[in-house]
């Protein structure tokens, strides 16, 4: 298993991609954002070089359903294709995973942390290294899209301008989800708002402490919520209300909630 080697298929594999696309663009810089934050998170956390390297390769992969997604539908939206399922099917049903990973000792755990990375709610793993990684893949890939939301061109991810999202209105469940420490769920979404509200509602389902730190130490919340001006009175009074509830539950509940510590020893 090593890291480098799978980045050199990756890239080979990208060759069936047209680059220049601002999405599939979009989706690459994503891809090695993650592994970033992934980097970040496993050496904070002090995994072993073994569950370090799985992570990252892990990250590599966690989109590669993505492409195929963008080639077929030029869309992101999960109505579209399932690239979760697709991403498994291509690696292991189809057999690609031995292009990145010659042994098959840790397919169990690959194929699940791709499979469940986008579920809605990360339940039934009984296995902690598979869990363990998981959850990693999932904070690593939210903390880059904090990112994405940042940087990236609002009329290419979002179809809209800041301007004409800010206008628009919050639905009264988004909000309430998100004031009782939820993700919102996809079908919820109505308007433009809904989804930006949803960008911030996914920190209440990061898994680690450290990652919780990252969040803070880049203010992605404020800056998150910054980026969007809010022409309209109640869509700005329910932010600020977002933001005030937010920032006390990223500070204060999760690290008791998942305290990394608490894992087996070979993750430390």
């Amino acid at each position: 298993m090593n890291y480098n080697d799978a980045k050199q298929k990756f890239e080979t594999y990208l060759e069936s991609y047209d680059r220049s696309n601002d999405k599939v663009r979009l989706k690459i810089i994503h891809t090695y954002g993650v592994v970033h934050d992934m980097s970040e998170i496993c050496h904070r956390m002090h995994l072993t070089e073994e569950d370090t390297e799985l992570a990252r390769i892990i990250a590599l992969l966690h989109d590669i359903g993505r492409f195929e997604q963008l080639k077929r539908f030029d869309s992101f939206e999960p109505t579209t294709m399932d690239h979760a399922a697709y991403g498994v099917q291509v690696l292991f049903e189809e057999g690609m995973i031995r292009q990145f990973v010659p042994e098959d000792t840790w397919d169990d755990i690959i194929r699940t942390a791709i499979a469940r990375h986008s579920d809605f709610h990360l339940e039934g793993i009984t296995d902690n290294r598979t869990l363990l990684h998981a959850r990693l893949i999932r904070d690593a890939d939210k903390l880059d899209n904090c990112r994405v939301k940042l940087q990236d061109d609002l009329l290419v991810f979002m179809g809209a301008s800041g301007k004409e999202i800010g206008a628009q209105e919050i639905t009264p469940v988004v909000y309430d989800t998100v004031l009782k420490d939820q993700c919102i769920y996809s079908p919820d979404r109505v308007t433009k708002m809904d989804y930006w509200v949803s960008y911030v509602a996914y920190f209440c389902d990061i898994s680690f402490r450290v990652s919780f730190d990252i969040i803070e130490e880049h203010d992605y919340l404020n800056k998150i919520i910054d980026r969007i001006p809010y022409s309209n009175p109640d869509t700005k009074q329910k932010m600020e209300n977002i933001r005030t509830h937010l920032a006390k539950y990223i500070h204060d509940a999760p690290g008791v909630r998942h305290n990394y510590n608490s894992l087996p020893s070979y993750t430390m």
